[in-house]
């Protein structure tokens, strides 16, 4: 390719509830928008859809170069970073849970690029440029790239009085929201300060860089490379910080906070079952073990019965902690796997810890059927199999196949 002087290249029940507003969706007619109808299954989903969207041309490589005549043809350079761009969903740059890819993908359709769906960044590495050179000047040599970011919100089904007051299930904005970064392929070139380019195109930016008609771009100089410009330096990335460790064991870990809160729980106590089977959530007697699905008998040992605590309601979606009669630990789930898919279910003693939250979505009136949602994780719970001990555990986008729906029961 080359480079020319012209071109470059209960009591639940009896809590009231409010409709959320219709809110902008993604253009992928696939998905779900706010507003639209779901079943009782979609009570333990949820889906990303995407608020917001900016698309900027980066120029993430980037080196001034001289070439006078003699010296044109085939030149490599190695250019030096100037900017990294690192996917990310939320506060999660792994992009190993189904919400964070689905999110990804609606992004994709929503811009109609071809964005990364998954975790990868651009080389903070210096990286080398081979372009053909037809005439003499002063070059920019870069690689750059669109980089994509924006603002998602999360899609839960919930009831919602109608108009008529009649109730429906419907896809409303939940809480959990957030912002990304995602960017499309590398394009890399050369490009003169009298090159003609498109507006607003990698190879504009890379000319931005290239500080035309300053007196580097204009006197005499040897080939080769020309000192950064200052608008170059402040372009550069600064250095990552230090990564610090943790672990990944999943039983909890004592903190300063694990001292009991005080609790405002309901008078009433409900099992949160499988619809139309025996097994309900259990709380483990030990404390390393987690929730599983336990048959409910006399001799449950209250083990299988669940109070609400400290509840909250907003726009019709309940909040409230889970306290156990039976161990009387609230469920939550681990700090040090809290970012993990399919992480288990746990009971510790109360605190005042949004791990230890959780929203419940639910059913029309009449109906006992919820969904189940980790306040600080966004995770809903569900679990992978109906078995005697199968354990509970939280899954970013839920079960699509309707075992995140629980029924809850007063005892």
């Amino acid at each position: 390719m080359a480079v020319t002087a012209t071109a470059a290249a209960g009591a639940v029940t009896a809590l009231s509830l409010a409709a959320t507003p219709a809110a902008a969706a993604p253009t992928d007619t696939t998905a779900p928008r706010p507003g639209d109808s779901c079943t009782a299954a979609g009570l333990g989903t949820r889906h990303p859809y995407i608020k917001t969207t900016e698309v900027s041309p980066t120029i993430t490589h980037f080196k001034g170069w001289h070439v006078t005549e003699g010296t044109t043809g085939e030149q490599t350079v190695s250019t030096d970073t100037t900017t990294v761009i690192k996917v990310s969903v939320g506060l999660n740059d792994t992009i190993e849970t189904s919400f964070a890819v689905e999110a990804l993908s609606s992004v994709k359709a929503t811009v109609g690029l071809d964005v990364q769906l998954e975790y990868t960044s651009t080389s903070n590495e210096s990286s080398s440029v081979t372009w053909n050179l037809t005439q003499p000047g002063y070059y920019g040599f870069y690689k750059g790239t669109k980089k994509v970011t924006g603002t998602y919100g999360s899609l839960n089904c919930n009831r919602a009085q109608q108009d008529d007051g009649s109730w429906a299930l419907e896809w409303t904005e939940g809480p959990g929201g957030g912002s990304f970064t995602t960017f499309t392929t590398l394009e890399e070139g050369a490009v003169r300060c009298e090159d003609s380019v498109p507006a607003d195109s990698i190879m504009a930016k890379a000319q931005a860089l290239l500080d035309c008609g300053s007196a580097a771009a204009i006197a005499d100089h040897p080939a080769g490379a020309v000192a950064p410009s200052a608008q170059q330096k402040q372009a550069r990335p600064a250095p990552d910080p230090a990564p610090t460790t943790g672990t990944s064991a999943e039983q909890p870990t004592a903190t300063a906070h694990s001292a009991r809160a005080a609790l405002d729980c309901s008078a009433e106590a409900y099992k949160i079952a499988v619809p139309g089977k025996p097994l309900s959530w259990g709380a483990p007697l030990l404390a390393a073990d987690g929730v599983r699905l336990r048959p409910s008998s006399i001799f449950s040992a209250h083990l299988d019965n669940w109070r609400l605590c400290n509840v909250t309601e907003r726009d019709g979606v309940i909040e409230a902690s889970l306290w156990n009669w039976g161990n009387g630990g609230c469920a939550t789930i681990a700090e040090q796997n809290a970012s993990t898919e399919r992480a288990v279910l746990m009971t510790v003693p109360c605190a005042e810890d949004d791990l230890q939250r959780f929203y419940v979505y639910r059913d029309v009136p009449g109906s006992p059927k919820i969904g189940v949602q980790n306040k600080y994780t966004g995770s809903m719970m569900g679990y992978d199999r109906y078995a005697d001990g199968e354990f509970i555990r939280q899954y970013s986008s839920g079960r699509q196949d309707g075992t995140g729906t629980f029924d809850l029961t007063a005892v």
